[in-house]
């Protein structure tokens, strides 16, 4: 029981990570492999907010519209360029955006690992019982994944912004013809789901330390997450990562040197009896 209560709140941390991975892809189908080292970005921004006299929260309360700007912008005038029908320009060009940004932090924080002072919130917890307590930080993670998912389903079902996400997913060229700007809608998509990579970059620095190099293993976690629950499936996702999360713990349970790998090959295993994912994204 520990094992999957465990398993589930690091699901739910690496669901933050995927949320940002899904919606790109899903309006844009555009896999940023750049994404974990801008999650790392998000850390050591807020973190150098903290370190400035802020608290963690007033940090992020600044990060968030400035991902926001970072994105939509990166987006319209970068990566628009990049899509089509051949992915590979887009891989280029986020993984140079990916090595660009890992020298950007070694030079500026150095190669030591760092973490954002919570005043020792990451340490409080409260028993479910006499063997199992739960960390107050993780149910806080998971409480964020589970309504990230639940707003961004909202907003693609329910709002005129996120029905012209699903139109230009669909099918950008009739989308253009009914009057959207495909380029724009694109770029609020990413400014999006720069605002999850900085949420989900600020609240790793909280949990554990981090280091410039870490972001191609949260990249592999999200994208990992994302493939497990189907491309385009917002609640896929999050079970995805819950799965991914579960299977690591057990690894972890039977060897502190296990838990990545069986992730890992728990994911090699639904890519091969399932490779669609669980929760493929249906239209409609």
């Amino acid at each position: 029981m520990e094992t999957l209560i465990q398993g589930i709140l690091l699901g739910g941390l690496y669901g933050l990570f995927a949320l940002g991975l899904s919606l790109m892809f899903g309006v844009m189908r555009l896999t940023n492999t750049a994404h974990g080292d801008f999650i790392i970005l998000g850390s050591f921004a807020s973190l150098s907010l903290v370190s400035s006299g802020l608290s963690p929260l007033q940090s992020l309360l600044l990060t968030l519209p400035l991902a926001w700007v970072l994105g939509f912008g990166l987006q319209r005038y970068v990566l628009n360029g990049t899509l089509g029908k051949d992915p590979l320009p887009s891989l280029v060009v986020t993984f140079g955006l990916s090595i660009v940004t890992q020298n950007f932090l070694l030079e500026i924080f150095s190669a030591d690992p760092k973490a954002i002072e919570t005043d020792g919130f990451n340490t409080l917890g409260f028993a479910l019982s006499d063997d199992i307590s739960v960390g107050l930080l993780p149910m806080l993670i998971l409480a964020l994944a589970l309504f990230g998912t639940f707003f961004l389903q909202w907003l693609f079902k329910s709002t005129n912004i996120g029905r012209s996400f699903r139109a230009v997913s669909d099918d950008p060229e009739i989308a253009e013809l009914m009057g959207l700007n495909s380029r724009q809608v694109y770029a609020y998509a990413t400014g999006l789901a720069f605002v999850f990579i900085s949420i989900s970059g600020t609240l790793q620095g909280m949990r554990t330390t981090v280091s410039p190099s870490d972001g191609p293993l949260l990249l592999l976690f999200a994208f990992e997450a994302v493939i497990i629950g189907g491309m385009g499936s917002f609640w896929g996702t999050l079970a995805g990562a819950m799965l991914l999360g579960v299977a690591q713990q057990i690894g972890f349970r039977w060897d502190p040197g296990w838990g990545i790998w069986c992730g890992h090959m728990m994911f090699l295993v639904i890519l091969i009896v399932r490779p669609q994912g669980l929760f493929p994204k249906t239209r409609g």
